[in-house]
């Protein structure tokens, strides 16, 4: 009797299927990043429109701030700016003191890097890296291996640039490693990420070296990455087992990489293209001297 139901394909033919489905796409794993890249750069500007609803939303509640709340701002905006005024005065008697010091040390001076100020626009949902990506690509003149920082230190570095965004790796990923030294004895280590965004470790620590919890870790420069001199990470715990070869040292990063949004992009030899220069606005250019000025705040007091 023929069957009502044709029958279909076995299970076994999808099973084998399936594997040389999976075998060639493993073989040809490095031969697809250009086409990654390509749909990447397509889709940028999906990008661009799923980030409008949350820009319509922030709109709407600038716009529906009352009167009141905008004075208590003002207020308080007020007091902040005398305090910095205050800690600014400080900070320059400090600088010009550095600045005798290191000419009589014969070190050379370090030249402000330029830098552009980027809006995050999406987190990353790889459950095995740690990143974000930036609103600004390869028009801006990013690069691959830029390092980002934030007010508070450093952030990632740029991994991956489309036309229009840059995808950013933070410090926190367990595939990220950063030079760094400690401020107080100028000890110089390597600060690896764990995959945990509040929690970094050092790497082959021996028990001798002078590392204390407290510790302010700096970039080292070298590597010739990331400049010399920004804010990592505090030294949170030291365990000196005597079972193991190495001390256990962890860290938590002074950036807060579970909140950002507005990051700085820094270009280390003060190469930026003339064009990104006319293309900043006026507010673009106050939250750069502001947000710089912090960074420059820390790393001048961790010295």
């Amino acid at each position: 009797m023929k069957p009502i139901f044709a029958r279909g394909i076995s299970n076994q033919f999808r099973l084998t299927l399936a594997i040389i489905l999976s075998v060639i796409l493993i073989v040809a794993n490095n031969r697809l990043d250009p086409v990654r890249k390509s749909v990447s750069s397509v889709l940028s500007p999906l990008q661009y429109v799923a980030n409008v609803p949350g820009a319509l939303l922030d709109w709407s509640a600038e716009s529906l701030a009352t009167r009141n709340m905008l004075s208590k701002q003002n207020k308080e905006l007020l007091r902040q700016q005398l305090l910095m005024s205050e800690r600014l005065q400080r900070f320059e008697h400090l600088r010009q003191e550095n600045d005798r010091l290191r000419a009589l040390l014969g070190s050379p001076v370090h030249m402000d890097s330029k830098k552009v100020v980027a809006e995050v626009m999406e987190v990353a949902s790889d459950p095995y890296h740690q990143y974000v990506v930036l609103n600004h690509g390869a028009i801006s003149g990013v690069f691959v291996g830029q390092p980002v920082v934030d007010a508070q230190g450093v952030v990632g570095q740029v991994v991956e640039v489309n036309e229009l965004t840059s995808r950013v790796l933070l410090i926190s990923d367990a595939t990220h490693g950063i030079p760094v030294r400690v401020t107080r004895n100028d000890v110089r280590l390597v600060v690896k990420g764990t995959g945990v965004l509040d929690e970094l470790e050092l790497s082959y620590v021996s028990k001798s070296t002078d590392i204390r919890v407290g510790d302010l870790l700096v970039s080292s420069g070298l590597g010739k990455r990331f400049p010399e001199g920004y804010p990592v990470a505090r030294v949170m715990s030291v365990v000196k087992d005597d079972g193991q070869s190495y001390a256990s040292v962890t860290a938590q990063p002074l950036a807060a990489l579970d909140r950002i949004r507005y990051l700085l992009l820094i270009w280390p030899d003060g190469s930026l293209p003339d064009e990104q220069d006319e293309s900043l606005s006026e507010d673009e250019l106050l939250n750069i001297e502001n947000t710089s000025g912090s960074i420059k705040q820390t790393s001048e007091v961790s010295r």
